[in-house]
């Protein structure tokens, strides 16, 4: 299979449908894309230093990520400032496992060209982060047996998602993790030259704002799971359930990526996100089921 076959034939299935007229309405979206014009990847501009609008989002995304953690360790009536170390150290394995897993993906082209974009610019690959999280919080809770795993990455699941939806407005503004060409009404056009040679955006196409479409599945994601939370059946059931239901929308997100270099396996058949999604998807719908079942057990 050619790379990215798959992916064009889903992207073109949905423009015809974006496309087609809507019965018995007068509802019509605008003909003209949305345009990200030259402010966006800049925030500010000084003679001393440039911010990018990425490296703050980015930024927002991490401590609102903390405050949401450190609010639900202080209703759940533990330690916060524990739990704001344990953030740090999934934030500092997280940047750590991005980078790496970019660099993995990008070994053709020269590893030494993803270390040397700043984090102001570009975060890496998300699975990465995630798994580099993952990793650093497993080290601290070794070195602190007296916090309960499963109800401090319960607490972590909604703080994930609330950071992506920011990070990923972040994304947009950069040019980065952008989408397919399609003539869909709400596409977006780069103009700014920093977007195709910071984040790699085709300048002058309309794409899919599949960094959009996701900020608004994890806004929607981390809804879920203040609501799931307080309906919480079990200890892991909030970070499992993120894990699960991530999994599936990346999958289906992928679709509508653009940005080819990102890697494949399989011939092409699945990109590298896919591939590690499908992983955790089966992990956390085994792990789901089987402490659901030590908790029916449990109660008899």
């Amino acid at each position: 299979m050619v790379v990215g076959e798959s992916y064009s034939i889903w992207a073109a299935r949905v423009d015809a449908f974006a496309n087609a007229p809507i019965p018995n309405s007068k509802f019509r979206f605008p003909n003209s894309q949305f345009l990200i014009p030259a402010m966006h990847p800049r925030l500010l501009v000084t003679p001393l230093f440039t911010l990018h609008t990425f490296g703050a989002l980015l930024a927002a995304a991490y401590l609102a990520a903390l405050w949401w953690l450190m609010r639900g360790a202080r209703r759940e009536r533990l330690n916060a400032d524990t739990l704001a170390s344990l953030g740090m150290w999934a934030i500092a394995g997280a940047i750590i496992g991005a980078k790496a897993l970019l660099t993995i993906r990008s070994l053709p082209q020269g590893a030494s060209e993803v270390w040397s974009l700043s984090l102001l610019t570009s975060a890496g690959d998300f699975y990465g982060g995630f798994l580099g999280g993952v990793l650093a919080s497993a080290l601290f809770f070794r070195l602190h047996p007296e916090l309960a795993f499963w109800q401090a990455a319960d607490l972590c699941a909604p703080a994930i998602a609330l950071g992506q939806a920011i990070g990923r407005i972040g994304c947009l503004m950069a040019g980065d993790d952008y989408g397919r060409p399609t003539q869909v009404r709400w596409a977006v056009t780069f103009t700014d030259p920093d977007a195709a040679r910071l984040g790699g955006a085709p300048l002058g196409v309309p794409l899919h704002p599949v960094q959009l479409y996701e900020s608004i599945v994890c806004l929607a994601l981390f809804a879920f799971l203040v609501w799931l939370a307080r309906r919480k059946r079990f200890e892991g059931e909030i970070i499992l359930a993120y894990t699960l239901l991530y999994a599936a929308a990346r999958f289906v997100l992928e679709f509508f990526r653009g940005d080819d270099d990102r890697g494949f396996v399989f011939g092409g058949l699945l990109s590298t996100s896919q591939f590690i999604g499908l992983i955790l998807f089966v992990i956390s719908l085994v792990l789901l089921r089987v402490r659901l079942r030590s908790r029916v057990v449990a109660s008899r």
